[in-house]
């Protein structure tokens, strides 16, 4: 079809030439990459050196052992150690728990790992400190690694973990072998008609480094978890459902009221105008957010689990939670598109995306980022969302496991998006400060030449 008489045809070397057209664009991506490669990178720069109490159960179930007529307690005078290490002052938050509560604390993500020290290690040390044995048994300390907890955080646990077994490994050897050369000494020197002898290469190598470390999985994962990552993933899929659903809808309001034309490939329809409030705008926007993010909770699931396949339980759950959740992200990307305008989709994408991500913990965990990262992370909508998905996922929808805080962070989320929203919307109005065009245009479909 013919264009528009009243258009004007302008010419791809007069646009390409305009400064305002070249400034604006320069400006927004240039900036866009910087903050995005701060923010991205600077989380991820060095975790190692911004650790900060990382929470670790210490189990110290050793019942000590009677040695020549006296009592050792090496499990005790071990945890003494641990806790004061003056390298990991600061980086590792110790819990002195038994057994038991250290497992709840791991089906509850509240610690990364655990050290248990076990109950006949006093007596094991003991006994090679004793007459040398053919087949001695080594004392071991057991990390448990909790990798539901996230992988990189679960690894950072197990690493201090080993590093302490080993340190704890060295000393007790070399107070096993001080011992033993002062047990050869004396009898030498009493001149016994059996003098022991001296334990050969082997064997002094296994006193020199005799505490071994054993690996366990503290709170398995299922094979198809993703090495917990899966939740990361899932929560991911939520939130741009909600951000890029609010676009999508808010664009569809527009043209539906024609103030927008429609593109569908090279077809363009523009329908005459409507006036309507930016309050009712927004309120019809957030109503189709709401209905829809059930529907887009439940493919995303399917897809998800009946699909992918993914390690999953509590699926109404599931499928509530991130019906809530995607509204929630929703109707605060349409509450930012109602307030800034056409700078709302990049707004709203640093604020949900941009800060959020970097800020959830959720493939580096919070105490291992810089401080402005574990300041974002009280409020970021992302790291609320992700800890309920994997509370759902990974730790049986306990509310205590991350569940309680994702529902009540999501909610007030909700509630301060809606009443932004709401507010901003009210004020333009009653400024005077309408979207609706001026001039109602016939239908124009037509065809890009």
């Amino acid at each position: 079809m013919s264009e528009p008489t009243h258009a004007r045809r302008a010419s791809a070397r007069e646009l390409l030439r305009r400064r305002s057209l070249w400034l604006p664009s320069a400006l927004i991506l240039g900036l866009l990459s910087f903050v995005l490669s701060l923010l991205y990178l600077g989380a991820n720069n060095d975790p190692v050196g911004s650790m900060k109490d990382l929470p670790i159960a210490l189990v110290n179930a050793d019942r000590g052992a009677q040695v020549a007529g006296k009592r050792i307690d090496l499990g005790a005078q071990i945890t003494a150690q641990i806790t004061n290490a003056p390298d990991l002052k600061g980086k590792a938050s110790w819990k002195q728990v038994d057994r038991t509560t250290a497992d709840d604390l791991l089906a509850k993500d509240k610690v990364f790992g655990a050290l248990v020290i076990p109950e006949n290690f006093s007596a094991s040390v003991a006994a090679l400190a004793g007459p040398f044995q053919h087949d001695p048994h080594p004392p071991t300390m057991t990390v448990l690694t909790n990798p539901a907890a996230g992988s990189f955080g679960s690894s950072m646990a197990a690493e201090i973990n080993r590093k302490v077994v080993q340190t704890t490994s060295t000393q007790v050897g070399q107070q096993l072998t001080q011992q033993l050369t002062r047990q050869v000494a004396k009898q030498a020197a009493s001149g016994t008609a059996e003098r022991p002898a001296a334990p050969g290469a082997a064997a002094q190598l296994m006193l020199a480094d005799p505490v071994k470390a054993v690996a366990e999985e503290g709170h398995p994962l299922g094979d198809h978890s993703g090495l917990g990552l899966s939740a990361f993933f899932y929560t991911l899929v939520l939130v741009l459902g909600g951000m890029l659903g609010a676009n999508v809808i808010h664009s569809q309001l527009d043209a539906a009221l024609g103030w927008i034309a429609s593109d569908k490939g090279p077809f363009r329809s523009l329908k005459p105008a409507q006036h309507i409030s930016r309050v009712r705008h927004f309120v019809v926007g957030s109503v189709l957010m709401v209905v829809l993010s059930m529907l887009t909770s439940a493919l995303a699931m399917a897809a998800a689990v009946g699909v992918i396949g993914i390690d999953a339980s509590h699926l109404p759950l599931l499928w509530f939670f991130g019906s809530c959740a995607t509204a929630a992200m929703g109707i605060s990307a349409l509450a930012l598109l109602a307030a800034f305008g056409t700078p709302g989709p990049i707004v709203s994408m640093l604020v949900l995306v941009g800060l959020a991500i970097p800020s959830a913990g959720a493939t580096i965990p919070l105490q291992a980022l810089p401080g402005f990262y574990r300041f974002l992370a009280d409020f970021e909508p992302f790291r609320q969302v992700v800890d309920g998905v994997r509370s759902i996922l990974y730790f049986g929808a306990q509310a205590d496991a991350g569940l309680g805080r994702a529902w009540t962070m999501t909610g007030i989320g909700f509630a301060l998006s809606l009443a932004l929203g709401l507010a901003v919307t009210c004020l333009y109005d009653r400024k005077g400060l309408h979207r609706s065009a001026s001039r109602t245009p016939a239908p124009q479909p037509a065809a890009i030449g």
